[in-house]
């Protein structure tokens, strides 16, 4: 069920609910027409937010790494969503080449791969999974927790002068990244022009950028609001950028502190036309990378002036070493979801355009103006009643089949955001 909102079930949020709801065919037809003109990711995932007033995706992730937390009552959504996704691509596939993170430590990723390879197996694929990690040079059979066994393979040119990528008696038709690419383009996957790669190598975070991301999602907003006659800042997280930060030099401060201010500004005058009595409070985080690092809260501009040099050092580095240059300040949206004592934010997940199923991020050592991807974090699977497709008008905006709805619309919102952020990245060659 959903989770108790500690907010009075009134108010700008519920209002914004009730009239999806009452605008469900409006909804589906214009999200239909879109996919006629752009592409959905293969998959996707995006963190929403849910503050009482507004309801705002916060991050959209295009190499999903968490299949494992879904409910297991809803495989059958991911098969037919995947299913639909592959036959777009190369619908005569026989092999499927899947390539994870190299995350040989982390078991719950590993599981997440395992469940990904098997959604894909009842697709009518042969999967396996290739390796980038120079230590697997045979097959290696990992034993998981869940008593699962994951298989990895060593990654090898096949082919005419070596064009193909695949594994021993393994040549792919498609191959699937589950990997962010934080450290850049091996070398093995360059050049790989006569297979299907997805996503592109351009969706991997050595490219892509959040800015242009939610650049792409206040288009889809405005459009979206423009069609229900709603202000859309109810459904989307406003932001400015900094290109050139230091954390470690201390330069680039004053655009920090400049630009926090305005936004700020935007804010208050915001909370004050809806009567909304909260702080509001920006999320400065990395504008490229993921796995939660790079982030903090700011409430006032002084607070970026005078990072100690803990804070620095932790502002200034992301995944794979990756050094932080370019930053994004995020309107933050508090959570007012709470789970088992925790602090909760709704994750959902996408294949294809269709929505197959989310989970709660929980984190009872976060506050709600904090960001929840932090250690302490558990997840919980959405008991979604109705496969976040089918609301009931019947009942009221806060029942679970029509809050979960809401946020399948809104998930599928960044998801169109994140097409048109891939067609605007690609190369023109």
């Amino acid at each position: 069920m959903v989770p108790h909102l500690t907010t009075a079930l009134t108010g700008p949020l519920l209002d914004l609910e009730r009239r999806i709801l009452d605008n469900g065919t409006t909804v589906e037809r214009w999200l239909r027409t879109q996919w006629l003109e752009h592409t959905p990711p293969f998959y996707s995932s995006v963190d929403l937010r849910n503050a009482g007033f507004k309801l705002a995706p916060v991050d959209t992730n295009l190499f999903p790494g968490g299949f494992n937390n879904l409910n297991p009552a809803f495989l059958p959504l991911c098969v037919q969503a995947a299913m639909s996704a592959i036959e777009k691509i190369c619908p005569e596939a026989r092999n499927l080449l899947l390539i994870p993170e190299n995350h040989t430590r982390n078991q719950f990723y590993l599981m997440n791969v395992v469940r990904l390879a098997t959604i894909l197996g009842h697709t009518g694929l042969n999967v396996r999974v290739g390796s980038l990690l120079p230590e697997i040079t045979a097959p290696t059979t990992l034993d998981l927790p869940d008593g699962h066994t994951l298989v990895l393979e060593p990654l090898k040119r096949i082919g005419t002068e070596g064009r193909r990528l695949g594994l021993d008696d393994f040549d792919p038709c498609a191959i699937l990244l589950n990997n962010d690419l934080s450290g850049g383009v091996p070398n093995i996957l360059e050049n790989t022009n006569e297979q299907f790669l997805i996503p592109p190598l351009w969706a991997g975070w050595h490219v892509r950028r959040k800015s242009k991301h939610f650049a792409a999602y206040q288009d889809v907003a405005i459009a979206f609001a423009n069609e229900l006659g709603i202000d859309p800042w109810l459904i989307n997280s406003e932001f400015e950028t900094c290109g050139r930060v230091n954390f470690h030099e201390r330069s680039g401060e004053e655009c920090l502190a400049a630009n926090i201010d305005t936004l700020l500004y935007r804010m208050r005058a915001k909370y004050k036309e809806y009567g909304i009595q909260s702080e509001p409070f920006v999320i400065v985080k990395a504008d490229a990378g993921t796995y939660g690092m790079g982030i903090m809260t700011v409430k006032d501009a002084s607070e970026v002036r005078n990072l100690n040099r803990k804070q620095r050092n932790k502002m200034a580095v992301v995944k794979e070493g990756m050094q932080v240059t370019e930053v994004i300040i995020q309107e933050g949206v508090p959570t007012f979801e709470r789970v088992d004592e925790g602090t909760a934010e709704p994750v959902v997940y996408m294949i294809d355009r269709y929505v197959v199923g989310g989970f709660y991020r929980v984190n009872t050592a976060r506050g709600i103006d904090e960001n929840l991807n932090a250690p302490g974090m558990t997840f919980k699977p959405l008991a979604f009643e109705t496969g976040c497709t089918l609301p009931d008008a019947q009942l009221a905006p806060d029942a679970p089949p029509n809050r979960f709805y809401a946020y399948g619309v809104i998930a599928r919102l960044a998801m169109l955001a994140a097409a048109l952020e891939l067609e605007r990245a690609a190369p023109t060659e």
